[in-house]
């Protein structure tokens, strides 16, 4: 797991096998505002541009929401919760992206972390947030909720993270993070094995326990275009702008890399895929093709 005093302290005079690896490259320019790259393996800092400046970070808020959840002692991902419809009003109401949740399904835990990965379901999230959160109400849940992602970001020492949602969806503006705390939460969200499962699956089927079929293709096209890409979320607001943490594995090397604010929803993609080869010491990304999402699917 990223420690936070490995990433700010100042870099020693030699070098790291990771770090002396990437001296010898061309460092890679990024359109993003902000952007941060790591070695999970070796705990080694690679790249960086305005690491610690706060900004927006649109629906890459639900990886906290995923790794919330998976934290609590007594979870059984098995369990099945039941939609309501206030989370269908919540989205239609706020143009979110969605999961399509219907109405009285019936849904496990772990179905509605895919709901909430790969199509970025607000719907889900809200689900996830009402249910783990204290409270008479779905406003009293979820706003609860929101206060133990905030607790989860202080207990990781994410100190210039905070969280005013459950799905990245700021009701002011006091939804931010920067480049170097989003790459914490990655490398801690990587520590669950099945948010690991669920973060690289491109698509998924699940049913519901009335039969009902969920299709669910994942938002990240950086899967299924970079070899070895494993992750993590994407996000997109007009604060946000473009947003990304992702992460790539090759030779039981994991890294995971952070672009908040791109120029761009395609742009994001092929940074991080520089980002990667940087990383990797590979040549990738010159010869990356998107894989593209079915008409009908979610973006974000």
């Amino acid at each position: 797991m990223l420690g936070s005093t490995s990433l700010v302290a100042a870099a020693p005079v030699l070098a790291s096998s990771a770090q002396a690896a990437t001296a010898t490259r061309a460092r890679p320019t990024v359109s993003a505002s902000g952007a941060y790259l790591y070695d999970d393996s070796a705990n080694e800092r690679l790249y960086v541009k305005n690491g610690t400046t706060r900004r927006q970070m649109a629906s890459t808020t639900k990886v906290m929401t995923a790794v919330t959840v998976l934290g609590h002692s007594d979870l059984n991902l098995d369990r099945q919760l039941t939609v309501r419809q206030a989370y269908r009003d919540y989205v239609a109401a706020e143009g979110a992206s969605t999961a399509d949740l219907r109405t009285g399904d019936k849904l496990t835990i772990r179905q509605l972390l895919y709901a909430m990965m790969l199509p970025s379901g607000c719907d889900a999230a809200m689900a996830l947030a009402d249910h783990f959160g204290n409270g008479s109400s779905v406003h009293a849940r979820t706003t609860d909720f929101i206060r133990q992602m905030n607790r989860k970001a202080e207990a990781l020492n994410l100190d210039d993270t905070r969280y005013d949602s459950f799905d990245g969806i700021s009701r002011n503006g006091d939804n931010y993070t920067t480049p170097h705390n989003a790459a914490m939460l990655a490398s801690k969200a990587m520590t669950y094995k099945p948010l690991r499962v669920i973060m690289k699956k491109t698509s998924t089927v699940q049913e519901a326990t009335n039969g009902r079929r969920y299709t669910w293709y994942n938002t990240n096209q950086l899967l299924g275009s970079y070899n070895g890409a494993v992750g993590i979320k994407t996000g997109t607001g007009t604060a946000a702008g473009p947003c990304l943490i992702f992460a790539a594995t090759r030779n039981d090397r994991t890294v995971v890399g952070v672009l908040l604010n791109s120029s761009s929803g395609d742009s994001r993609y092929t940074d991080a895929a520089k980002l990667l080869d940087y990383g990797f010491g590979t040549n990738l990304a010159s010869g990356m093709r998107l894989r593209r999402l079915p008409a009908g699917a979610q973006r974000d």
